[in-house]
């Protein structure tokens, strides 16, 4: 019988994942030279090469993508296992580590967290703000327990086999504009009427994607005016009067002096706002009240 170390068919996991040996050690706090030891032992215990040379890089060998498969289910089963053995050891107590985006911070998780303060006392919540990508790139390294992601709303969810995805809701994106705009009292406001307009674009997120096929579907391409890294700083430069913007319902925009959001009565574009975990880990104690905390919060905003 094949004696397979689990720790290896996790580093495999993620080299399928990362595509390379040095990114893959970055994700998992090793060396590149311990990554690729470790990846040599179970060439040997399967008696067949699991990487080949593809140039500088390197890359799976149909064995590994066999060994994969397998892998997959292994590691899925024993982070149930150990979801089990938090339920057995901790009950309703533990630490959950939270990575969202911000607007995902203070409209979804700070509530959730307050709720969970009120009717699970025993449960401590550690959150950090990372952009969607980076969250996830935490979550697959441990670093975290959940992870907030954004996607577009038109595009195929994912399928990556490390994690399973909760979707939470569907979060429309307004139009801000500055308070003295010519449409800024109008009821009836499209896309196409803002052709003209000097658009503020941010980084972050599947933001400026959408934005772009938004302009794009009502026929003209948005100027990129400037561009910000966060919503405070792009709230501004639109209450400045120097542009408008797409704004997320999350971000609250409405609250901001010089800021006048008009709902989008035509072909309003939206982001789709998912909840991640490893596979096997969402039955674990101390997640299974988070995720349910942030149906909660979700149900209730979108009502």
């Amino acid at each position: 019988m094949i004696e397979l170390d689990v720790r290896r068919l996790q580093i495999l996991r993620e080299l399928a994942a990362r595509g390379t040996v040095t990114a893959t050690a970055e994700a998992l706090h090793l060396t590149t030279s311990a990554v690729s030891q470790q990846l040599g032992a179970p060439s040997r215990q399967v008696g067949a090469a699991l990487l080949e040379p593809d140039g500088r890089r390197v890359r799976l060998t149909e064995a590994a993508r066999l060994l994969l498969v397998h892998a997959e289910v292994i590691v899925a089963r024993l982070e149930a296992a150990q979801a089990e053995l938090t339920a057995y050891a901790q009950g309703a107590a533990g630490r959950i580590r939270v990575a969202a985006f911000a607007t995902g911070i203070s409209g979804l998780v700070l509530p959730a967290v307050a709720l969970l303060a009120a009717e699970r006392p025993g449960l401590a919540v550690s959150i950090q703000e990372a952009e969607p990508s980076q969250a996830l790139e935490r979550l697959s390294a441990g670093d975290v327990d959940l992870a907030l992601s954004l996607e577009a709303q038109n595009a195929l969810p994912s399928r990556d086999p490390r994690f399973d995805r909760d979707p939470l809701l569907v979060d429309p994106l307004d139009l801000a504009l500055p308070g003295g705009h010519r449409l800024a009292a109008s009821a009836d406001v499209r896309l196409a009427d803002l052709a003209d307009d000097q658009w503020i674009f941010g980084r972050g997120g599947p933001w400026r994607e959408i934005t772009l096929a938004a302009c794009g579907a009502a026929g003209f391409v948005p100027e990129a005016a400037h561009e910000a890294e966060g919503w405070p700083t792009i709230l501004a430069v639109v209450a400045a009067g120097l542009g408008v913007a797409l704004v997320p319902r999350l971000a609250d925009a409405a609250r901001t002096p010089g800021i006048t959001i008009r709902t989008l009565t035509v072909d309003q574009p939206s982001r789709r706002v998912v909840a991640v975990v490893r596979r096997g880990t969402g039955g674990a104690p101390h997640l299974g009240p988070m995720l349910a905390a942030l149906h909660r919060v979700a149900a209730a905003g979108a009502g």
